[in-house]
């Protein structure tokens, strides 16, 4: 048996021998040739030189593994991964910048060139290039930060004209503003790539929701259908689609439920967007920007040997983290958070026992029950607002 026959593909996928499995192959082989009582230990010459034969060839092997798995959206990772997505016409998000929506009032008519809003904290944002404020006297257009990264801006924030034009009155936020993100993770790559082979599909309202998932800026997404003729337990009307989307421009979004959402299919929504169709007939599009419900957590351990105070911040984080991740409209379950909150995989791991745990909306009172999430609303958690208690 040759020493590349330990590695082998089946159904299951690639197989290759670890470092211990290949340095033993060597080690019998050799032994065939110069006999069964040659000294092969760690601390011989030519024990050392199968060593290095042996981690060269479980190396390589692991290396060959890798470029299989890199053939695949589901198991490729970092470059190769960006380069498989290709093949459905998408690509790694870059780092973001934060986006808010204003409503902007002023004169009908008025144009607003290169705009820029201010909020309380002295922050810029940028208006689209150009904004024509319509008959009606009032716009909502998504505004960019002035600066990239994490930017944030409560509702109602940005109340500033920073750059005062003729016919602009006043601009406001009704919602908070959806911080920018770092370099989109393989994890959110692989689930938008998933996503993304639903624009083609013979199911028109999965086709919507993965033209929503692919919108530049886009972070989170959830979509909801009522094919009822009454209206359902979330509040949507009979006969009318609910998107949920985190992050993206406004009117990119509300684009692309227009262009793929069924003819006569109603909108359910509080951001209402104005699209125009190839004749240039005006449809006003409806969605929803999730609400983000701020939790706190206290997770209560008991310390076994070997457990430092620096633990309580890894805690603290994979708690965070847990919740962070959650989809949008799913619900905090406290069950589930008992996982990384023992950092499994860790040596930190089996340093305690966790004794409790309990979770609440900010600012309610902690209990050890579910924490339900609405359908347009979205989970978050700060490690500040993660509190570990030791008891004895």
């Amino acid at each position: 048996m040759a020493f590349a026959d330990l590695a082998y593909i089946d159904a299951a996928g690639p197989h290759r021998p670890d470092y211990p499995t290949a340095l033993a192959y060597l080690q019998d082989a050799y032994r065939a040739i110069y006999g069964a009582d040659v000294y092969l230990e760690a601390d011989s010459q030519d024990g050392q030189f199968l060593a290095l034969l042996a981690l060269m060839g479980s190396d390589l092997l692991q290396y060959a593994t890798a470029v299989y798995n890199n053939m695949s959206p589901s198991t490729a990772v970092g470059t190769g991964l960006s380069r498989m997505v290709k093949i459905n016409g998408i690509r790694r998000q870059e780092p973001t910048y934060s986006t808010v929506d204003l409503t902007i009032v002023g004169q009908a008519g008025a144009q607003i060139t290169n705009g820029q809003a201010e909020d309380t904290l002295g922050q810029k944002w940028n208006l689209p290039a150009l904004v024509t404020v319509p008959i009606g006297g009032e716009i909502v257009v998504t505004a960019t930060a002035a600066d990239i990264g994490a930017v944030n801006a409560a509702a109602a924030s940005v109340n500033k004209i920073a750059t005062p034009t003729l016919g602009w009155q006043t601009v406001t936020n009704v919602l908070a503003a959806t911080p920018g993100a770092p370099v989109e993770t393989d994890a959110a790559l692989r689930l938008r790539q998933r996503v993304s082979t639903a624009l083609p599909s013979l199911s028109v309202f999965d086709g919507t929701i993965g033209a929503v998932a692919n919108v530049t800026g886009v972070l989170r997404f959830r979509g909801y259908e009522n094919d009822t003729n009454t209206t359902d337990a979330d509040g949507i009307p009979a006969h009318t689609i609910s998107i949920v989307a985190e992050g993206g421009d406004s009117q990119a979004i509300a684009d692309a439920i227009a262009q793929h959402k069924t003819p006569g299919t109603g909108t359910y929504g509080t951001t209402a967007i104005t699209t125009y169709d190839a004749q240039g007939v005006p449809n006003v599009i409806r969605f929803y920007r999730p609400t983000v419900v701020p939790m706190k957590a206290t997770v209560t351990i008991k310390a076994l040997q070997g457990y430092t105070t620096g633990y309580a911040d890894q805690i603290k984080a994979a708690v965070a983290a847990s919740i962070n991740a959650l989809a949008i409209g799913e619900d905090v379950l406290i069950t589930k958070l008992y996982v990384p909150a023992n950092l499994p995989g860790t040596d930190a791991g089996g340093t305690f026992n966790i004794t409790g745990l309990q979770i609440a909306r900010l600012p309610n009172a902690l209990g050890s029950i579910d924490v339900p999430i609405a359908f347009n609303e979205a989970a978050s958690a700060l490690a500040a607002n993660i509190t570990v208690t030791v008891v004895p």
